[in-house]
């Protein structure tokens, strides 16, 4: 149970829940409290102690309701964590997939593209997993904003996701979900073949050219113009289908892939 709190300490937890929203930094407390680092360090420390803050990661504290049973165990919504950790980022990949609702499936873990470097690809944050992507500046996303408890996060957009899980099938799952990604996004009202070509033109692999072609032609989607444009830029030599999976299987000389995953 939380412990009993001073009038004092009562003022400050109402300030920080007041001006900090989600997770802050000792120095953002330190700041909004008007006091030295060091002197901030100490205070929140105690808090958590308390059972009066949550500690996200180390050096970054989230304010716990008042009468909150289980303090160690109050988290932050891992969109909210995403943004305060990662940034700059976006949440992409299966994550945007399930948020625009192109896939049924349920994934326990989040995507993240951020121009940040870790020393790590996984990371293990409140009991929610992350999976990191690095990506340089001129390759980041196109994303819209999604606003949670009065914080802005960025996602992918729709056209962005199918790009950016074509470029690299193991953050949309692997192909065989892939698959069922790209049919939905088809079938949505957030089809759009001409924005769809120029962002593959700004991503520049051509093999986002080979998978999407074979996948419009496997799922027979009427989209001529689109697959006429992926047809005339695929590069030379075999790609593979899925290169998260073993590389095995027949060669698709139209589309110079190795089908190593049957997605028909």
């Amino acid at each position: 149970m939380i412990s009993g709190i001073s009038e004092k300490n009562r003022r400050i937890l109402d300030e920080l829940n007041r001006l900090r929203k989600g997770p802050f930094s000792i120095a953002e407390a330190a700041t909004t409290l008007g006091i030295p680092l060091e002197e901030a360090r100490i205070l929140l420390a105690y808090f958590v102690r308390k059972g009066w803050l949550a500690r996200v990661r180390r050096g970054l504290y989230i304010t716990v309701p008042l009468g909150t049973v289980n303090p160690q165990e109050y988290k932050e919504n891992p969109w909210i964590v995403t943004e305060r950790v990662f940034s700059p980022c976006y949440i992409g990949g299966w994550s945007a997939a399930e948020h625009w609702e192109f896939t049924e499936q349920i994934f326990n873990s989040i995507v993240v593209f951020t121009l940040k470097k870790f020393r790590t690809k996984n990371m293990r944050i409140q009991g929610t997993d992350y999976v990191l992507k690095f990506v340089k500046e001129k390759y980041f996303g196109k994303t819209k904003s999604v606003w949670i408890e009065n914080i802005k996060v960025q996602v992918s957009d729709p056209v962005q996701t199918i790009v950016d899980i074509l470029d690299d099938p193991f953050i949309g799952a692997g192909m065989r979900n892939i698959r069922d990604i790209v049919e939905k996004y088809f079938q949505s009202e957030h089809r759009d073949d001409m924005l769809l070509i120029s962002y593959i033109k700004a991503r520049g692999n051509r093999t986002v050219n080979k998978r999407l072609g074979y996948l419009i032609e496997t799922l027979d989607i009427k989209a001529l113009r689109l697959l006429e444009y992926c047809a005339k830029n695929i590069s030379s030599g075999f790609s593979l289908l899925d290169p998260s999976v073993e590389p095995k299987g027949s060669f698709n000389r139209k589309w110079n892939l190795r089908i190593n995953v049957n997605v028909e």
